[in-house]
């Protein structure tokens, strides 16, 4: 097990999930809510999981990998919190609309937009960074507990933005 797998395995499900309700004609409202609701739980859950089992020993480990801003692992880290805190905006953006309308489809492709920035940024960044700087036993170690927390949060955490600069200062 190693955690880098794990979040890379979570990035397909997320495209998949966004996928399918793409192809969901837009008056099936009970497969859209459904689809939707366990998407929105795990973009959470998953963002969740990332800070808690993944940054903060990115911070410690990490050097900056390919165009991490400013080049170092505070500047990535930054830039992926940052990120989760539009994600969980855009998925917030999105429960104010009626599903299948054309305002909540919209909501959910900006929502979109803003996830699959963030994942391929990381994937090349973050991941690329810790899978060169931490020992296969560090990863599968966090792997565990990043696989334990998404089993245990299942139905998704209480989304909630993070102040980035306390973050970073707190890991660091």
């Amino acid at each position: 097990m190693d955690i880098c797998q794990l979040i890379l395995d979570d990035h397909a499900e997320q495209r998949r999930l966004f996928g399918l309700i793409e192809q969901i004609d837009p008056a099936d409202t009970g497969a859209l809510s459904a689809i939707w609701g366990r998407l929105a739980a795990f973009l959470d859950a998953h963002a969740e999981a990332e800070e808690r089992f993944f940054y903060p020993d990115l911070l410690k480990k990490g050097e900056g990998a390919n165009d991490a801003d400013d080049g170092t692992v505070e500047g990535e880290t930054e830039d992926a919190i940052t990120d989760h805190n539009k994600l969980r905006d855009a998925v917030k953006a999105v429960e104010r609309h009626a599903v299948g309308s054309r305002a909540w489809i919209e909501a959910v492709g900006r929502a979109n937009v803003v996830n699959s920035k963030h994942m391929g940024e990381e994937e090349r960044q973050g991941l690329t960074d810790f899978r060169r700087n931490a020992s296969l036993a560090e990863r599968h170690d966090l792997g565990v507990k990043y696989a334990a927390f998404q089993a245990r949060h299942i139905t998704g955490v209480k989304p909630v933005n993070k102040d980035v600069e306390a973050y970073i200062e707190t890991h660091s």
